[in-house]
């Protein structure tokens, strides 16, 4: 059995994968085009990927091709169709990242929250050194016991972002984005009622129909000028370029993003051009990536061949 990893770079170099050399004959390329695709895997029985695109043209070739598997849980780089057609199974990853995800969110919001860029330059730069009193306080910054945490699809991920927003002293509100998910322990509320109570909002949710461009110059418009907003779901439920219009408006008072809309970053992002990190973190899609997340993804992968090679 032939394996291609067609993306590993997408893994990380430091994620040990010796445990799949098991399995069969395994190749691995760091990245590959679409271009390149159909040459690497014209002899692969199994694939292993992250971004690359799987579809007629990729792996029309690919003769002995029996497994596709998606290094992640979104699933929208495969023509599901084809491979149907082609009676080539697939299988992605979910849950894997629940913990790492959640960290990242909470990681985000401190910083925001208590204005810590300020507070390390200010450290930096020796203004502190024999200053007045022993504290400084010029950027306020407020505790989130008391707040109202709003959250944007209460998954896995979110669920865990709302018991420990619940740990903090937070009350906890979300929006159904298909109007069917009732969660036991938590308040369910309207669009409108989670923007203007909120003072702290989070998105952990998929990319669909229902959240593409949610949160659009009219949602940030509805929001607490103090609230600060997190974006850990995909990028293109934010309009991005309405979100740097309410930052620079101050209709919102911070924002922290996880993913955007083009990843890597493109150039004529609006975002770019904010720079004041008091007001706007931005991450290059990280909050997935600790190292026990990605070993635990790569181990899932592993169980998913053996699995499927036991029921073959």
């Amino acid at each position: 059995m032939k394996i291609v990893f067609l993306d590993a770079k997408t893994i990380g170099d430091d994620i040990d994968l010796s445990a799949y050399d098991a399995l069969g004959e395994v190749v691995k390329y760091d990245f590959s085009t679409p271009e390149e695709i159909p040459e690497r895997v014209k002899d692969a029985d199994i694939i292993i990927l992250n971004k690359a695109p799987i579809c007629e043209q990729t792996i029309g070739a690919a003769k002995h091709l029996k497994l596709v598997c998606v290094t992640a849980t979104g699933t929208n780089n495969l023509d599901k169709d084809y491979l149907e057609k082609r009676n080539i199974a697939w299988r992605n990853v979910a849950g894997y990242s629940t913990e790492s995800v959640a960290q990242h969110t909470f990681a985000m919001l401190f910083y925001l929250l208590e204005k810590l860029n300020y507070y390390d330059a200010y450290v930096k730069e020796e203004r502190y050194v024999n200053d007045t009193i022993f504290t400084h306080f010029a950027e306020h910054f407020h505790q989130i016991s008391g707040m109202t945490w709003g959250i944007v699809g209460l998954g896995n991920i979110g669920r865990r972002v709302a018991d420990i927003a619940k740990a903090f002293g937070a009350t906890v509100i979300y929006y159904s984005t298909s109007g069917k998910n009732d969660q036991e322990g938590y308040t369910r509320v309207d669009f409108d009622t989670l923007l203007s109570t909120s003072d702290i909002i989070s998105v952990h949710a998929p990319l669909s129909p229902e959240t593409e461009g949610l949160m659009n110059r009219t949602a940030f418009t509805k929001m607490k000028p103090s609230a600060i907003f997190l974006n850990l779901g995909r990028g293109a439920i934010v309009v991005e370029q309405d979100l740097a219009e309410a930052l620079r408006q101050k209709q919102i008072a911070a924002a922290g993003l996880d993913v955007l809309c083009a990843e890597p970053m493109s150039p004529d992002n609006p975002l770019l051009s904010i720079k004041d990190s008091k007001r706007l973190l931005i991450t290059p899609h990280i909050g997935w990536a600790s190292v026990e997340a990605r070993t635990n993804l790569m181990h899932i992968i592993w169980n998913q061949i053996k699995e499927w090679e036991r029921t073959t």
